[in-house]
């Protein structure tokens, strides 16, 4: 395979990477992001057979974290308007969701084919939908193999369409239209078995940006099958997950990776088990490890928030980055830092088997000639 200009990689404990080239016209490019690692995160990649992947929707970059054959770490950017929420299937699929389409990513290598003699694996965008802007976070896939999305500004559950720019198919209860205004700031998606199992949002507002009144505890997690809250007092919650049969969530207000404990009621109360320094957004696992991601707060918007005091309690700077937790001990084994012109992340993914992974930005001019066929 040839290789593709905007394949920019380097590796070391302290890593700068500069934006990758053959970027699509018209997106602001980044300033230098320096990115440093902690002293055992090699080994730890190496360990779990596993690559990683984040989205920035700051920087407009979709990011891969793997190993190069030295041993050393190698950081892939792919530019993308706006990244948002991704979710990688047992298909070894890669779905984003993104400024205005839902995309999905295909790895067109075979397992002995490598792109530069450095990637194993090469994401590639062969089934992409336009919906136009409707600040689509958390995605996943259905048993069927459909992309199904939180669309924000409707405030619902969505899949694509081949004729509107949605489908909605479940909205919560509170809202009582379906209407172009965020009401609740819908966000978070947790899956099981290919289904849509509980969602997270910030509020229960029913009325546009009614959200932003109820930051500190008016956050809620809803059953997707009942349309019912079964967990409430969080502080704007993100990225549900299931877990070997347990609801965890980010309760990013505080700071706070925890799960929810149910009664015999079906009634949910948050649990916290780990403080991270950041406000949290991106949760994937693998084995004992819970990856979470961290963001610095933008204060002039999500000021006041309990984050603030633990933050000053434990005498902490927010910083951006992935931090790997053992659930058994309830601490951060090895980490991603970044520093520099990125301070937000949105959501990550564990890749498993994969050791170097890449992609290629649709808007990219190496999309036009990468051409692969069935064998």
């Amino acid at each position: 395979m040839t290789k593709p200009d905007q394949t920019q990689a380097a590796s070391a404990d302290t890593i700068v990477v500069n934006p990758a080239a053959g970027s699509a016209k018209n997106i602001p490019r980044p300033e230098q992001t320096h990115f440093s690692v902690s002293s055992g995160f090699a080994q730890r990649l190496a360990k779990m057979q596993a690559s990683l992947s984040f989205t920035s929707y700051q920087s407009n970059q979709l990011y891969f974290v793997g190993l190069k054959s030295d041993g050393g770490v190698n950081i892939h950017q792919t530019m993308i308007r706006k990244p948002m929420g991704l979710s990688y299937d047992r298909n070894q699929t890669l779905t984003l969701s993104s400024a205005y389409q839902i995309m999905r990513f295909e790895n067109v290598l075979e397992p002995q084919e490598r792109v530069n003699q450095v990637f194993d694996t090469c994401f590639v965008p062969r089934l992409v939908h336009v919906t136009g802007n409707l600040d689509a976070h958390d995605v996943g896939v259905e048993t069927h193999g459909s992309a199904i999305f939180v669309n924000t500004r409707f405030n619902c559950l969505a899949r694509p369409s081949t004729r509107h720019s949605f489908e909605e198919i479940w909205r919560p209860h509170f809202i009582s239209a379906l209407v172009n205004e965020d009401r609740c700031h819908l966000n978070g998606l947790a899956m099981e078995d290919g289904a849509p199992k509980y969602v997270t949002a910030i509020s229960r507002s029913d009325t546009i940006d009614g959200w932003r009144d109820r930051r500190a505890d008016g956050g809620v997690v809803i059953d997707v099958a009942q349309n019912k809250v079964v967990c409430e007092g969080l502080s704007m919650p993100h990225s549900p997950r299931m877990y070997k049969g347990d609801l965890w969530v980010l309760n990013s207000g505080t700071g706070e990776l925890g799960v929810v404990a149910f009664n015999t009621a079906g009634q949910g109360r948050f649990e916290p088990r780990v403080f991270c320094p950041g406000f949290l957004r991106g949760l994937s696992f693998h084995g004992n490890l819970a990856i979470v991601g961290l963001s610095k707060p933008r204060y002039q918007r999500f000021e006041g928030l309990e984050l603030d005091a633990k933050l000053q309690a434990t005498d902490s700077e927010p910083w951006c980055g992935l931090q790997i937790i053992d659930l058994d001990t309830g601490t951060c084994v090895d980490w991603l830092r970044i520093d520099g012109a990125v301070a937000e992340l949105y959501d990550l993914e564990v890749l498993p088997e994969k050791t170097c992974p890449m992609a290629i930005a649709p808007e990219s001019p190496e999309i036009i000639n990468l051409i692969t066929h069935a064998k």
